[in-house]
C-alpha cells in the first residue's frame, strides 16, 4: 500500500499537521511566531552540518534547531528587543546555512527541496521518522498540557501552582525542534512556521476552549495537507507552498465565518 507515492505524501502531511497543531496553538497564544521562524530557519544549517559529517539529517536539524531555540531563550531580556533579536538570528542562521551548503564539495544537494519541501519524494523511512517525531511531540504536549496552559495564561499563577514557567518553555522548545526536524522534508524551512501558525490561527475564531482549538487546528492542518496535495497534482504546482496556500484560504474563511456569526 505504501508503494503509492501520493499515499506516502498524504500520510507525511497528516503527520506534520498532528505535530504542528497543538504546538502551533501555544505559538499563537504566546505570540512566538518569530521564535518559530528563527528555529525553522536554523534548520538549513543543520542540513549542511549533517551532510558534511555524514549523519542523519533529522538528528542534525533537530540539534541545530534546539540550539537556536535555547540561544533565543538565553538572550531574551538581555538588552535586546525580542523581535530584533529573533530577526537577526533567523536571517543570520539561514544565511550561514546557505553559505555552509555552498562549501560542501562532492555532495549533491537539492537546495529547493530543503527550502520549500519535497513531500512527493517522501520515502517509507522518512514516513517512519515523521510519524515517530509527531507521536513524540503529541505525547510531550499532552503530558505537559495543563502546566503549559497555566504558564501561558499567567506566570504568577504558574508559580503559585508550583509550576516553573522556564521548564515549560523548555518543553515547548524541545517540541518545536522536533517538529522542525520532521517537517523539513514536507514543507521546507521557509514554510514550517506557516504550518505552525496558520492552522492554529484559523482554528482560533472557531473554538471555545484551548483543547477545542488544538483539535480544530489539527483537523485544519490535515485538511490543508490533503487538499493542497490534490490541488498541486491537478494544477501542477509546488506541493509544499500549495498546502500553505490552502491553509491560508482556510484562515480567511474562518475569519469570514466569525464575522458573520458576530454580526448575526
Amino acid at each position: 500500500m505504501l508503494d503509492d507515492f501520493m499515499l506516502r505524501s498524504a500520510l507525511a502531511g497528516i503527520g506534520v499537521a498532528l505535530a504542528a497543531a497543538p504546538l502551533g496553538c501555544f505559538v499563537v497564544w504566546r505570540r512566538m511566531a518569530y521564535f518559530g521562524d528563527a528555529t525553522a530557519h536554523a534548520a538549513i544549517l543543520g542540513v549542511a552540518l549533517s551532510l558534511a559529517f555524514s549523519m542523519s539529517i533529522f538528528i542534525g536539524t533537530m540539534a541545530v534547531a534546539l540550539l537556536m531555540a535555547l540561544t533565543v531563550s538565553l538572550l531574551s531580556g538581555r538588552g535586546y528587543a525580542m523581535d530584533t533579536l529573533l530577526g537577526v538570528l533567523a536571517h543570520s542562521a539561514l544565511a550561514f546555512g546557505l553559505v555552509a551548503v555552498s562549501f560542501l564539495s562532492g555532495v549533491r544537494i537539492d537546495l529547493m527541496a530543503y527550502l520549500f519541501g519535497d513531500i512527493l519524494a517522501v520515502s517509507r523511512g522518512d514516513l517512519a521518522v515523521i510519524w515517530g517525531g509527531a507521536g513524540l511531540v503529541v505525547a510531550l504536549i499532552s503530558w505537559r498540557w495543563s502546566a503549559l496552559l497555566t504558564a501561558t495564561l499567567n506566570e504568577d499563577l504558574a508559580h503559585a501552582s508550583g509550576i516553573d514557567p522556564k521548564r515549560e518553555q523548555l518543553v515547548l522548545t524541545v517540541a518545536l525542534a522536533i517538529t522542525v526536524a520532521v517537517a523539513i522534508k514536507v514543507v521546507g524551512v521557509l514554510l514550517i512556521a506557516a504550518m505552525l501558525i496558520i492552522p492554529a490561527a484559523a482554528a482560533r475564531p472557531l473554538s471555545r476552549t484551548p483543547e477545542g482549538m488544538a483539535i480544530a487546528a489539527g483537523l485544519i492542518g490535515m485538511l490543508s495537507a490533503i487538499v493542497g496535495l490534490r490541488a498541486a497534482f491537478v494544477f501542477d504546482t509546488p506541493a509544499g507552498p500549495t498546502i500553505v496556500c490552502v491553509a491560508a484560504i482556510t484562515f480567511v474563511g474562518s475569519g469570514v465565518i466569525k464575522s458573520f456569526s458576530a454580526s448575526g
